[in-house]
């Protein structure tokens, strides 16, 4: 059995969002292809408090892409986005999600970040995801969502990590790219890792 793991597929991400990422809706026509040809899936979720560490506007004189220090770890800092209960935070309204899917918030600490659907940005704090996969017995996802160069990328390698065998759809990911080679190096980096890219 395989399970088709959707990255982050919220309003914010996708065109007009907070955090608008080119094509990010494209991601969402791509899933609904693929959600009926798998018996598991499963849908990340940023869920953020408002007063999140790693939005710029909880710190006075910076501005987003400045890069602070949070939970220890290096952070970027963005603009709000995802904030529990909230239009953004939402599933993309075209996202075709069965009933069946298992939902994995992630990202609700205020002082820690959570780009992976598998660990806090601390490598520690675990989301609950790993210990629903062993129970179902699972060990092979299919991968797609946004974005590319973060939750996809640090999704990936923790479940390489992990011990999952990882296959990436590259039609279905689109990255932020603050940096132009930003979502082409990310994909290099989780094909060397163990990662079959689609």
């Amino acid at each position: 059995m395989a399970t088709l793991l959707l990255v982050d597929l919220q309003n914010d991400f996708c065109p007009d969002g907070a955090l608008a990422i080119v094509d990010g809706d494209q991601a969402v026509f791509f899933a609904n292809r693929l959600i009926p040809q798998f018996e598991k899936i499963i849908a990340t979720q940023d869920w953020h408090p408002k007063n999140h560490g790693s939005f710029f506007t909880q710190h006075p004189q910076k501005k987003p892409g400045d890069q602070i220090q949070l939970g220890g770890k290096p952070q970027i800092l963005w603009v709000e986005h995802c904030v529990q209960n909230t239009f953004g935070a939402a599933f993309h309204p075209h996202l075709h999600l069965p009933k069946r899917a298992f939902l994995q918030k992630k990202g609700q600490n205020p002082n820690l970040d959570s780009y992976s659907a598998f660990f806090e940005n601390d490598q520690k704090t675990e989301t609950g995801l790993h210990a629903w996969l062993q129970k179902e017995k699972e060990n092979k996802l299919f991968v797609l969502g946004l974005a590319t160069d973060y939750c996809v990328k640090y999704t990936v390698l923790d479940a390489l990590h992990l011990g999952y065998q990882v296959s990436v759809y590259q039609q279905g990911c689109f990255g932020v790219n603050l940096h132009p080679e930003d979502s082409k190096k990310a994909l290099q980096e989780m094909q060397k890792a163990g990662a079959v890219l689609l």
